[in-house]
């Protein structure tokens, strides 16, 4: 195995790694930084690394997160797949974009920060893309840098293969140190110290429990990067974290940030983009896909309110039809407001998304109605806990879902469960609730008769 130069992110190393940032070498606070979701997500994921960015001075109109159309991996990369996008198209994705940001801002150079499969598409792109002129810096959060499983002839024709054609090309050494990042930019690395779900040895995460994947919580680290340690995070919070952007920064200035707390703002404007899922209807036992195009003609509505029952607070503060490219605001929020966000679409539950205060604007609050399963459909009300950018852990986190501290579909141990699904009896309307490690969202139940389902949506 590979030995890479590790730090473990406590205080010492958080100096550490402030110290070893080479004068000149740090980008203006205005340098564009593009951010590169993972596999399946959005760039609704980056809302709260986007905020500590700009509570920390850096410029709001110099932050980049982008929407793959497709962003869920082929199966097999070299084999066309309904909804799906190959690592070729990937890269030429994020190539369009970071040339659209050059343009757009005249800057010589961006900063690449991705997530999971995002970081092998800046990978590549900067290996094999032309990206390595273009780039400066370069940081990796649970990416799966050496496959997400090794098993000889099992499934190496997929990206998150550690022996697929794509993996090996990009691990191949580089200069005479045997390097696995492309000289140029400056590389990071974060990861977890055992909590990543993608970095196990065992296979449990990708439905071969008990086989060998020969992949251990060191796989997301590279040859010739500043490789960091998390401690306790999982895949997620490894780039979606307070910790993750500590060390990002410091990374990328060689300061420690003023803080990682967001700063509030008063004035607040909410926008995003409305979503939807890919099904053939001529042949709905083929299954669906999520992805980042438009949801053209969904109709939402917005109202406060209260944040202990989620009871509406009087007529909708917002209502907006999704043009052509799915937008549904810009919508004036009021500081320290709770907010349903009701989507009324063709194919959709009429859902309702609860989400606690704003505590800044941002325009990737993005919003996907959900469908109804057949499992839900005899249940009086469906309500789903969810948590965008991380996982429930239930040895590690203090959670609560309509009064039970153990989620429904949650294991035990581990971290690699990111949604509870709570089937409710018949019944009048109520209040449900959800509290994670401090944060709590209330909303109401609704009948899944008349078509509704309902969802609890954390921000941290």
């Amino acid at each position: 195995m590979i030995r890479r130069r590790t730090l473990l992110m406590t205080a010492p190393a958080s100096l550490a790694l402030a110290a070893c940032a080479t004068p000149g070498t740090a980008p203006r606070r205005d340098t564009p930084v593009v951010f590169m979701h993972g596999n399946g997500d959005s760039a609704a994921l980056w809302q709260t690394t986007l905020w500590r960015f700009e509570s920390n001075g850096w410029a709001r109109e110099q932050l980049f997160a982008l929407d793959q159309p497709m962003p869920l991996a082929r199966d097999d990369d070299a084999v066309a797949q309904r909804g799906r996008s190959s690592t070729a198209e990937s890269m030429a994705f994020l190539s369009a974009e970071v040339d659209r940001v050059l343009r757009q801002t005249g800057a010589p150079k961006v900063v690449l920060i991705g997530n999971s499969r995002g970081g092998n598409t800046i990978r590549n792109y900067v290996q094999n893309g032309g990206g390595a002129a273009k780039v400066s810096h370069v940081g990796l959060g649970g990416n799966p840098a050496h496959g997400i499983w090794a098993i000889p002839g099992w499934r190496e024709g997929s990206e998150f293969s550690g022996l697929s054609p794509f993996m090996r090309q990009l691990n191949a050494p580089k200069g005479p140190n045997g390097d696995e990042v492309t000289p140029g930019p400056r590389w990071l690395t974060l990861r977890s110290d055992g909590n990543d779900k993608y970095a196990q040895p065992d296979g449990l995460w990708i439905g071969a429990p008990g086989k060998p994947t020969n992949i251990t919580a060191d796989g997301p680290a590279l040859r010739g990067a500043t490789n960091i340690v998390l401690p306790g995070a999982d895949h997620r919070e490894v780039s979606f974290s307070p910790a993750a952007f500590d060390a990002t920064w410091r990374f990328l200035t060689g300061d420690a940030p003023r803080a990682t707390a967001i700063a509030p703002e008063p004035r607040i404007m909410l926008d995003g983009r409305i979503t939807g899922l890919g099904l053939n209807p001529a042949d709905p036992a083929s299954g669906e896909f999520v992805n980042n195009l438009p949801l053209t003609g969904a109709q939402l509505s917005v109202y406060e309110t209260d944040p202990a029952t989620g009871e509406r607070r009087g007529a909708p503060a917002w209502r907006k039809t999704a043009g052509a490219d799915g937008r549904w605001g810009p919508f004036s929020a009021r500081e320290g407001a709770s907010y349903e966000f009701e989507i009324v679409a063709t194919g959709y539950a009429t859902t309702h998304i609860y989400r606690s205060p704003f505590p800044r604007s941002s325009d990737v609050i993005h919003l996907r109605p959900e469908r109804l399963a057949a499992a839900d459909r005899q249940a009086g009300a469906v309500v789903v806990f969810t948590r965008p950018r991380g996982y429930f852990d239930a040895q590690r986190d203090r959670m609560r879902f309509d009064g039970q501290t153990q989620l429904a579909g949650v294991p035990p141990r581990g971290a690699g469960v990111a949604s509870s699904r709570l089937r409710l009896a018949a019944g009048p309307a109520r209040t449900v609730e959800g509290e994670f490690n401090g944060e709590r969202v209330a909303g109401r139940s609704w009948a899944v008769a008349e078509g509704h389902l309902s969802v609890l949506e954390l921000t941290y």
